[in-house]
């Protein structure tokens, strides 16, 4: 028989995952609900991922039988990890696991600590519509100045259109933890509000 787990701070992604003794029992590194499935951002990562790898594969193999290489593997990887990164923000803003100061965002009260992730989830919102409006700028003129990319001559907007597209969905994934945590109280705040 094990004791009650101590309250604290929740574990982060580099803490091993208890192992609860009810399945049914979603331990604490368990997704919140959220509208849209936190499941695309999963999947998009193993995809890219994928991507990624069969690309480099391939191009080793290449490289090793004929002493050549595909031109375009490199700009397309590049543009891969960038959108990697992206997504990865995105489920990183979704789950509420992105950087922060924890002796701030973990101290004081319970109010306190509500009214800064609230704070957070916003100008995470801000900045990234702030990006996805510049960026779709930068998109507009990749489009209408018909920019090609440096390494195999695509248009550049291919590349740069995911920027804004992938911004907006951060943003918005911002606005839902914004929600969420709108409507989080805790029961020291005499509120016994809803998770």
């Amino acid at each position: 028989m094990s004791s009650p787990p101590e309250s604290g701070p929740l574990l982060d992604a580099a803490s091993p995952l208890p192992s609860p003794e009810d399945p049914a029992q979603p331990g604490p590194n368990a997704d919140e609900a959220t509208r849209v499935p936190l499941a695309i951002e999963d999947w998009l990562t193993v995809i890219i991922m994928a991507l990624l790898a069969l690309i480099t594969f391939g191009n080793v193999l290449v490289r090793y039988f004929t002493n050549a290489s595909f031109a375009w593997t490199e700009e397309f990887s590049i543009f891969l990890m960038i959108l990697l990164a992206l997504v990865a923000g995105s489920a990183a803003v979704a789950r509420d696991r992105h950087i922060r100061i924890e002796y701030f965002a973990e101290s004081g009260s319970a109010a306190r600590r509500r009214w800064l992730a609230q704070f957070g989830a916003l100008m995470v919102a801000l900045l990234f519509v702030l990006i996805a409006v510049l960026s779709a700028r930068v998109t507009w003129d990749d489009f209408r100045y018909g920019e090609t990319s440096p390494g195999i001559g695509v248009p550049q907007w291919w590349y740069s259109i995911w920027l804004p597209i992938v911004s907006l969905a951060i943003a918005l994934r911002a606005l839902g933890l914004f929600v969420r945590r709108s409507r989080t109280s805790s029961p020291a705040d005499g509120q016994g509000g809803r998770p």
